[in-house]
């Protein structure tokens, strides 16, 4: 492992403090490591033909007309993402989806965002992680 040194400004550092006492890191050392990794994983989805897995989750209004059907639908017309789905009932009026997918990180990204932006569907958010991290 190696030692580096930075400079880094008062305000963001007071930040890095904070956050890293919420999340409960030991050191300002494991959480720059942690932004470091999460960034390159982040960078590692973005490459050309890369593959990996994402898990999408969604909420939606269940009685929003003909949506379970068109969710369910974009579903089986990408079968070769899916991997397994979750579904839980939170009210009498809106459900929580969460999808695991695996693939083309472009293929994951396109239909993610298809499915968040039926009108009907909150709180859509993909996580991705390349199938192969970065060396680090």
């Amino acid at each position: 492992m190696q030692r580096i040194t930075i400079t880094i400004d008062d305000d963001l550092l007071d930040t890095l403090d904070q956050m890293s006492e919420r999340r409960g890191y030991q050191s300002r050392s494991e959480a720059l490591r942690d932004i470091v990794r999460r960034t390159l994983a982040e960078e590692a989805t973005g490459m050309a033909e890369q593959r990996g897995y994402g898990v999408l989750s969604y909420v939606y209004e269940h009685n929003t007309r003909e949506l379970a059907g068109r969710l369910t639908t974009s579903q089986h017309h990408h079968h070769e993402l899916m991997v397994s789905t979750l579904h839980v009932h939170l009210n009498h009026d809106e459900c929580l989806e969460v999808a695991i997918l695996k693939g083309d990180m472009a293929e994951i990204q396109h239909f993610s965002s298809a499915m968040t932006a039926q009108r009907g569907v909150r709180h859509g958010h993909l996580q991705c992680i390349p199938d192969v991290m970065p060396e680090i």
